[in-house]
């Protein structure tokens, strides 16, 4: 079978954890299984895998302050798996920089479905950071392409995976009103399922970093039943 990519697979129980193992390998991906939290960063050195799938509750180390640490260093797709109905999981997952989330109990279709999706979405960037220029401005805004950088009025403003796909995005169309669809399809290499709040969250983080108020924004504006407007006067 061809081989997609490697993946590793962080879930405290291990009987889950196999299972989910053989299904993705027998998709063509290679995967790795932890079931410590304190030994993920760790083992994302020394193997750099491609895509990371962590759950939040795990013994040594929880994955909301793995998906902080790892994110430190390591910027391709972490998918976290969060129980059913714990939606501040999913915000503060978002918010420290995971790349998505999936709801337990794991629906095997619909996982790979994620991964495909963040893995393309990723690739995607990439690509498209390649062929453009290593800076992109918009006012005072600077985003270097090539170190993911991010400089406001010459200071840097350090920002999430996630939050970095998405304000490129809105930068890369300064000044056009873009659709939540566009958004989700350009950062997360899917459609909008009209129930994924992530990029609301995402929004939320981004004007906090730059002092936008959230009651009155000026900087990244969200137009209704329409989408979301970077502005380029106001940066």
């Amino acid at each position: 079978m061809e081989q997609y990519g490697t993946i590793l697979l962080v879930e405290d129980d291990e009987s889950l954890a196999q299972w989910v193992a053989d299904y993705l390998n027998n998709q063509g991906y290679k995967t790795q299984c932890c079931h410590r939290g304190d030994e993920v960063v760790a083992m994302v050195k020394q193997f750099n895998p491609d895509l990371v799938l962590l759950d939040i509750m795990l013994p040594g180390q929880d994955g909301i302050s793995v998906c902080r640490e790892l994110r430190q260093f390591y910027n391709k797709p972490i998918i976290m798996l969060t129980a059913k109905d714990e939606e501040m999981d999913e915000v503060i997952g978002l918010e420290v920089g995971a790349s998505d989330y999936v709801i337990k109990p794991v629906r095997p279709r619909a996982l790979l479905a994620r991964i495909k999706a963040n893995a393309r979405a990723a690739q995607d960037s990439s690509n498209v950071e390649q062929k453009n220029s290593a800076l992109l401005s918009v006012g005072n805004l600077k985003i270097d392409t090539q170190s993911r950088k991010v400089m406001v009025s010459d200071k840097e403003v350090v920002i999430s995976s996630a939050e970095y796909l998405l304000l490129h995005f809105l930068a890369s169309n300064a000044g056009e009103v873009v659709s939540r669809d566009a958004v989700f399809k350009a950062t997360k290499g899917r459609e909008y399922d009209g129930l994924d709040r992530s990029v609301d969250v995402l929004i939320s983080a981004l004007r906090k970093k730059f002092d936008d108020d959230p009651q009155n924004p000026e900087k990244i504006k969200t137009i209704w039943g329409k989408g979301y407007l970077l502005v380029p006067s106001a940066w």
